[in-house]
């Protein structure tokens, strides 16, 4: 078996770039300019070296500084076509799905699932979209806010109390997990949940991967994971299902988790119902995407908070106000969330700068013309968020961290897409809001903290990744201490 797969890529590797020849002859000099590289891996060795060293947006400026907004590369199997700008993201976001389509690299397609909403275009993204959004929507959200709230008191007490030295990120990446297990699988605390974390973090390492399927790659460690969960998240459909159908399918019971809301579309008016391997897929995605999301907003909130001693003082402040009319094992609620006025502008900032999903891959459905150029059936287009994000045309002094930014001037439509933008927006930005500000609250309310290493450094692999996880001193914040004075 594995002389054929070795046969297969060698045979792969010859055909490729012969077939791209010929195919493409007709378009060579109206292709936008650069270099596809080598067949298959392309540029992908050097693309995936400068993300695990947080160098991406120097390997994009280099590239735009030679060739312009528009070229192309040779990334994750296929040719592609990169562009630059907040016009090139408007084009991304809301260009018609029959002729730009929301197709992954394959490493993504394989490992979320071909029926998951990134892959999906048109019609079955609208259908399920609405079907996510109809659990993702706040009116739904708002009610599980002291659910998000436990879970956090829960990881605080279990991973923070009594320690003096503690990893930041993976008690993050602990903690959203739970979330995750607690809202969208409606599973509680114990080995089930435990089981998760290793599979989230082999997928997450294979999404980005060169889509080689051979023993000890990151693709396959991936594709295994992937297959594990697969598994976890059918039992769980079957298990729920029964419970629906006992519970005679009363509305308070449809809303208790992700999974459950899905099995229930269509059960009334008769719409289409959401399919078990679209279930699958769009969990594993929702999953992923909120894995990533919070684990990285929070991380670097925390380095934040530790750097920059009026931020803290500011944040400490308006999270002192609320904890004064509230008992101290009451749980937070929505109206809490919203007098996080500050704190959401410091988060929206930070995702400026390091936003959650940071590139975004489309595939040409047919022959398009854009800026000048061709890019052809079948080739991936591409974005880099971080490059408009910190793009001195757009944002005066992108290096800079100014919570107050968006307070003096908004940014061009489509400049600021941290979450996507048009038909294209995360339905999960309300998720991540909730999760992110009800833990900065907890953490501040109760301990101060220090860096054990101010220069840390991190990589993304293909989130960052903190070389030592974000290491801190934590101390209990004390009751006849200002916590703005700690």
């Amino acid at each position: 078996m594995e002389l054929l797969a070795f046969m297969s890529i060698i045979l792969f590797l010859i055909l490729v770039p012969i077939v791209f020849l010929f195919h493409h002859k007709k378009y060579n000099s109206r292709l936008p300019p650069g270099s596809l590289g080598l067949p298959v891996i392309g540029q992908s060795l050097s693309f995936l070296n400068a993300l695990k060293a947080d160098r991406l947006n120097q390997w994009f400026q280099e590239r735009i500084t030679k060739h312009g907004p528009i070229w192309k590369a040779g990334l994750f199997g296929y040719p592609t076509v990169v562009l630059h700008g907040a016009t090139a993201n408007k084009f991304i976001y809301t260009c018609d799905g029959n002729v730009l389509a929301s197709k992954q690299p394959p490493s993504v397609c394989n490992i979320l699932g071909p029926k998951n909403i990134l892959e999906l275009s048109v019609i079955d993204h609208k259908r399920v979209r609405g079907a996510i959004v109809s659990f993702l929507k706040l009116e739904v959200l708002k009610q599980h806010v002291p659910k998000v709230d436990d879970e956090i008191r829960h990881n605080l007490q279990s991973h923070w109390h009594e320690k003096h030295e503690v990893q930041v990120q993976p008690l993050v990446k602990a903690l959203t997990i739970n979330v995750i297990c607690s809202l969208l699988f409606g599973i509680e605390r114990g080995p089930q949940r435990d089981k998760l974390l290793p599979l989230l973090h082999d997928m997450t390492e294979g999404v980005f991967s060169v889509p080689i399927n051979l023993p000890f790659t990151k693709y396959n460690r991936g594709i295994i994971a992937r297959k594990k969960l697969v598994s976890i998240i059918i039992h769980l459909i079957h298990k729920k299902r029964e419970v629906l159908m006992e519970q005679n399918q009363q509305e308070e019971y449809r809303r208790r988790d992700l999974i459950t809301s899905l099995l229930s579309i269509g059960l009334d008016d008769g719409s289409t119902k959401i399919s078990e391997e679209e279930i699958v897929d769009n969990v594993i995605a929702v999953m992923v995407a909120g894995y990533d999301t919070t684990n990285v907003l929070l991380t670097c909130f925390v380095r934040l908070l530790a750097n920059n001693k009026s931020i803290y003082k500011t944040i400490v402040q308006e999270h002192q106000v609320i904890s004064r009319n509230k008992a101290t094992t009451e749980a937070l609620t929505w109206e809490d969330i919203t007098k996080m006025k500050y704190s959401w502008k410091v988060a929206t900032e930070l995702m400026r700068i390091h936003p959650p999903a940071t590139l975004i891959f489309r595939r040409a459905q047919q022959d398009i013309e854009y800026g000048g150029f061709i890019i052809p059936k079948g080739w991936q287009v591409l974005i880099s968020t971080t490059m408009t994000h910190m793009d001195d045309n757009i944002f005066k002094d992108p290096t800079i961290f100014d919570p107050t930014r968006f307070d003096k001037q908004a940014p061009p439509p489509f400049s600021y897409v941290a979450f996507g933008g048009g038909p294209r927006m995360c339905p999960g930005i309300e998720l991540a809001k909730i999760e992110a500000l009800a833990m900065i609250h907890r953490l501040v309310t109760t301990f101060t903290w220090e860096l054990v290493k101010k220069d840390e450094c991190f990589k993304r692999i293909p989130m960052p990744e903190f070389d030592h996880g974000l290491l801190v001193q934590v101390k209990p914040l004390k009751e006849t201490m200002a916590p703005c004075e700690a």
